[in-house]
């Protein structure tokens, strides 16, 4: 995603050092996306465990108006199969849906309206799941939400400094602890409530964190910079220099990748899928005699992948001290073996429990670091190396087909995950081991053909990955 470039203004302190060094509105904008972010996968954690042992039971499943015709379209599938696909179709729109947003406040609203208006969608949607028949509608209102609120904001933290002003690279890093303290805190609050006190009850804690987030946004907005909001001089195209035939191979070898990335990321979004569904069956998740909740192996999950992004990345900084820094698609292959290894240890998770007994939760700890090394080798890397190798006339576009990638997987996810109550539970996460090694092929290819040509002469950009 590409950064917004700040227009200076008169009433805007660019020197405001008041928020960790950084201008007041960093934290109001920090602050709106963690509890964006806690509603989001608090509700998305509860998702199909919801689904499966509640709303598409005999006697639930007829209230959901829509509900036969969509079943109808994924031809007649029952259960778990059935909420799955309806969990993949979910969680690829939203990666769809940030295209419009980003249309719809450039051309007809301006950012701060359009996020205002995704939030309030948002806070809609959380509220309507607590009713059986607005299911389908609530869903629909957290899509168009979420596409309204996801990139527009990320893009008014980059507004918020001079073009010139070095904090932005370090504000991204403190916008994604907030990302993260959201990802990680929601599971204990919604799940929880959800698991423990009743579904409805997690879904209402998932509306009440969306409307914080959307009180923090509103008492932020004097802190952030006017926007100069004029459509024809958004639509204005400045010219520029001719795309070379190096920039066209650059494009064509980006786009190629957008589907191997797609099949990449299967196994790491498995984890909200059926990878819930077997926990929940089969994980010894005891604290004495007492049942955890399943979602928090969704905190867990939160918890190591921040721990190795950061781990990884000293790692990094140490390494080159020494020796050569491996490039991004270096990294990506790493992380390519990381994810075939991650799915091996659920592989010996299913193949060394005897049947009948309870999965202890060494395997699956061991999935979720290995699988974690996998992933700070992989998704944020992989949206470094699309920003490195987009030609600078079409960069913005470029970066936000990057995003298909996860519309594209989070489908797969979501019919692939219907196999699992059709086929052995070792067979299955084996074929999410060879979507990893297949990626992992297709990346190397890539390293030994291309990238010599395309990589030699490329700068990063600075990104986030919101």
């Amino acid at each position: 995603m590409t950064v917004a470039e700040a227009t200076p203004e008169l009433d805007f302190d660019w020197d405001d050092k008041s928020f960790l060094g950084h201008p007041k509105g960093l934290g109001y904008l920090a602050f709106t996306e963690a509890w964006e972010r806690f509603s989001f996968y608090g509700m998305q954690a509860l998702l199909v465990l919801y689904m499966v042992n509640f709303l598409l039971l005999p006697g639930n499943v007829e209230q959901v108006a829509g509900i036969e015709q969509l079943r109808a379209l994924y031809g007649g599938l029952e259960g778990q199969a059935f909420a799955s696909a309806i969990f993949g179709t979910y969680a690829a729109t939203v990666y769809l849906t940030p295209i419009f947003g980003g249309l719809l406040a450039d051309r007809v609203l301006g950012k701060r309206r359009t996020v205002l208006l995704g939030a309030v969608t948002m806070a809609l949607g959380h509220f309507l799941m607590a009713f059986n028949v607005t299911f389908l509608f609530a869903l629909l209102c957290l899509i168009l939400g979420s596409g309204m609120f996801k990139g527009n904001i990320s893009s008014q933290v980059g507004s918020l400094y001079k073009p010139e002003d070095l904090r932005r690279a370090d504000a991204f890093q403190i916008f994604y602890l907030g990302i993260n303290a959201g990802v990680i805190a929601s599971p204990l609050v919604v799940g929880t409530l959800g698991e423990t006190m009743g579904w409805h009850w997690g879904f209402g804690a998932a509306g009440v964190g969306m409307l914080i987030g959307l009180v923090i946004y509103v008492a932020g907005q004097k802190y952030l910079p006017k926007e100069h909001f004029d459509v024809a001089a958004k639509t204005a195209k400045a010219a520029q220099d001719p795309m070379s035939r190096n920039d066209w191979l650059a494009t064509i070898a980006l786009l190629l990748l957008i589907p191997v990335l797609a099949v990449a990321i299967v196994p790491n979004n498995q984890i909200f899928n059926a990878y819930l569904v077997w926990g929940d069956q089969q994980f010894a998740l005891y604290w004495g005699d007492e049942k955890l909740p399943t979602t928090w192996l969704i905190t867990l999950d939160a918890v190591v992948s921040v721990s190795f992004l950061a781990g990884v990345a000293a790692f990094y900084r140490w390494w080159k001290t020494k020796w050569q820094e491996p490039d991004e698609l270096s990294k990506i292959i790493i992380g390519s073996v990381f994810s075939i290894g991650g799915m091996a240890c659920l592989y010996m998770a299913a193949t060394t429990t005897p049947a009948g007994e309870k999965i202890g939760l060494f395997w699956p700890v061991m999935f979720h670091i290995v699988n974690s090394i996998g992933f700070a080798h992989m998704l944020p890397v992989s949206l470094a190396l699309f920003a490195r190798l987009a030609p600078k006339q079409i960069s913005g576009t470029v970066i936000g087909l990057y995003f298909l990638a996860f519309f594209a997987g989070n489908s797969m996810v979501g019919y692939v995950g219907g196999w699992f109550e059709t086929m052995p539970v070792t067979q299955f996460w084996l074929i999410h081991m060879g979507f990893a090694a297949a990626a992992g092929v297709v990346f190397l290819l890539f390293k030994l053909l291309l990238a010599p040509r395309l990589m030699h002469s490329a700068e990063p950009e600075d990104v986030a990955l919101a």
